[in-house]
This record gives structure tokens, C-alpha cells and sequence, in this order.
């Protein structure tokens, strides 16, 4: 089958790999669609934690089911999405019930090799019924799950001030959830285009650009109050050490984005809001399951978000450009 593997940091090449032999309990999936996300770029980049080379990438994956031994409920021929965290099982974490932070997690296209490839083996208790939704529908679902599972970690409530920094597709996201929470939300970002797609396309009403005075005009904007929760999506060292300027006293911060260095900031400034903070790390099946709840309801539209689609066998060409902010790039898909 063919496979695109990311041998070292900016360099992709094609390759032939060995078909997926089909064990009890797993299901073998011809992959349809695969999402770009910010991780296989902070990969080709070289920039992401947790990463080694020769990886081959994607985790974010919609597939036919074409061979299927003892997985209940899945069939051939089921268009499902996956669950690309493999746990455990036994661990502190996953025994909790937060399989998602499992001390021995491997996720698909990070830790081992993702979905990339024409054909994948998957854990039939990581498989995820795509419920009528498409394909290009339920390559979303995963970080759409990210999100989601977020904004639950905060706990949003009906009102609160919730800021998202960052409008990435995880940033633009969590927007999406933290409103359908109930949230009144405030977006901010350095780059103006984004900041009017969050505005055009999702209806954000509160879009500011970071490099005003953001601290003001939050303040304008939720009555001296400041928001209670916020959200970094921006996975960058100076905009999370910044954050915890703009949140409001007993305010909850909670971190998606990830970055490689320390966080920093006035330990003051921290202790005297009282504040919350919190990691969000990947989702749980039942930030899955509203993911797809909220697309079925019409709450979340996934192809809102895709700007680029590109074939498979281009990918190694056309992937550099997907870094470039000229491009414009939210989400790019790429089609089997």
C-alpha cells in the first residue's frame, strides 16, 4: 500500500509499506479523508514535543470499514471516524476514566505511525461510528473533539466572558462550543484574516486584534469585569505567559495549546485572581459523541472550516505552503 512518511523536519517522502494483517478485535479501515493539523505541521516544521523521526503522520481520519474480526457494532462497509489515542488501559489516568492523559498514551501520526497510508489497522474500542455524517465531515470530528473537550475542562457556564486566544481551527472551535455552552465570547488574534473569518463565518461578534491595547478593550467589553474563562489555542510561549493579564479574579485558564518551553508569569498577578489553571489534552469519546450530536443538530458546520483540499500524492509538494500565512490556510484536507 502506499504510505507518506515525514523522514526528517521538512522533508516528506512516498513510500511502499506492508498491508495492516486484520487480529481479533481490530477492524481494518481504507482511509478517505485525512485533516491537516496544526501537530503534522509543528512536525514538518520540526517544533512539536513529544515527536521523533521517520513518523508518518495524520490522526485525523475518516475510513471505510473493509475487514472486521469480533469488534461489536461495526460491520464492513461503516464510515466511521477514529479515536487516534491509544491507552493503556491500567494506568492512574486511564482507570479514572481519562484514557485521553493515559502515562502511556500513543497517538496515531505522534507517538506511531498515523493514518497517511491507504490502509490502517484500528482497536474496534477506538472506532467511532460516523452516523450518516461524510466523510469530510468526520475528518473533523477529532479536533473538533479537542475543542470540545476543552471548553468542558473549563466548565462554561450560560454568560460567562469566555476569551479564545488564538483563531486556529482549535481556537476557532472552542469558540463554537464555548457558544452553544452558552458563552458570551471574545476572540483575539495577530492575524486580521482569521479574526474576520471568526467574525464572517462563525459569528463571533467580539474579534480584536492582539497587537492593540487588548487589555482595554476586553475590559470595554465585558463591563470591567473581565472573562472569567480563558482559552489559549495559540500554542505560543508569549501569548500563554500574557493570558493570565486578561482573565478575571476566580477566573478558570485553561491551556489547548501546547508549546516546548516554560510557562512563566507574576506569581502575584496569578495568586491574587485566585486562579484556575488547567491543561486540556486531546478528547474522550464523549467529546466525540457531542461533536457529532452538534454537527447531526446543525450546530457545528466541519466544511466551514476546510479552505484547501489537496490529493494525496501531492502532499509532499504542496505542504510547505500550507505554513505560509499568505495562504490563508484554516484547514486543509487531504482526499485518498
Amino acid at each position: 500500500m502506499k504510505t507518506l512518511i515525514c523522514t526528517t523536519p521538512g522533508n516528506f517522502e512516498y513510500g511502499l509499506g506492508a498491508m495492516p494483517q486484520l487480529q481479533p478485535g481490530y477492524a481494518i479501515i481504507k482511509i478517505k479523508k485525512i485533516g491537516i493539523c496544526g501537530t503534522d505541521l509543528h512536525a514538518f516544521e520540526g517544533t512539536q514535543p513529544y515527536f521523533t523521526y521517520p513518523r508518518i503522520l495524520g490522526h485525523e481520519l475518516a475510513g471505510e470499514i473493509v475487514a472486521v474480526d469480533e469488534v461489536p457494532g461495526f460491520k464492513t462497509g461503516d464510515i466511521v471516524t477514529v479515536i487516534p489515542y491509544e491507552n493503556c488501559g491500567t494506568c492512574i489516568a486511564c482507570r479514572a476514566g481519562k484514557p485521553n492523559c493515559c502515562e502511556q498514551i500513543a497517538v496515531l501520526g505522534v507517538h506511531k505511525d498515523g493514518g497517511m497510508v491507504e490502509y490502517l489497522a484500528v482497536p474496534g474500542r477506538l472506532l467511532v461510528q460516523g452516523e450518516g455524517l461524510t466523510p469530510e465531515q468526520l475528518a473533523l470530528v477529532e479536533p473538533l473533539s479537542v475543542s470540545a473537550h476543552g471548553i468542558r475542562r473549563a466548565g462554561v457556564e450560560t454568560g460567562e466572558y469566555v476569551l479564545v486566544m488564538g483563531a486556529g481551527p482549535i481556537g476557532l472551535a472552542a469558540m463554537e462550543f464555548a457558544r452553544i455552552a452558552g458563552a458570551q465570547v471574545i476572540c483575539i488574534d495577530i492575524h486580521e484574516k482569521r479574526l474576520q473569518f471568526a467574525n464572517r463565518a462563525l459569528g463571533i461578534p467580539h474579534v480584536l486584534n492582539a497587537n492593540g491595547d487588548i487589555a482595554r478593550q476586553i475590559k470595554d467589553i465585558t463591563g470591567g469585569d473581565m472573562p472569567t474563562v480563558v482559552i489559549d489555542a495559540t500554542g505560543n510561549q508569549k501569548a500563554i505567559n500574557n493570558g493570565i493579564h486578561y482573565l478575571a479574579h476566580g477566573g478558570r485558564y485553561v491551556l489547548i495549546g501546547l508549546q516546548k518551553e516554560l510557562l512563566m508569569f507574576s506569581h502575584p498577578e496569578f495568586h491574587k485572581r485566585e486562579t484556575t489553571l488547567m491543561s486540556s489534552r486531546n478528547a474522550t469519546r464523549t467529546d466525540f459523541e457531542q461533536v457529532i450530536r452538534c454537527i447531526k443538530e446543525g450546530l457545528v458546520r466541519p466544511e466551514t472550516y476546510i479552505t484547501h483540499r489537496i490529493k494525496f500524492g501531492e502532499v509532499k509538494t504542496a505542504f510547505r505552503a500550507l505554513l505560509d500565512p499568505h495562504n490563508e490556510v484554516i484547514k486543509a484536507i487531504v482526499d485518498m
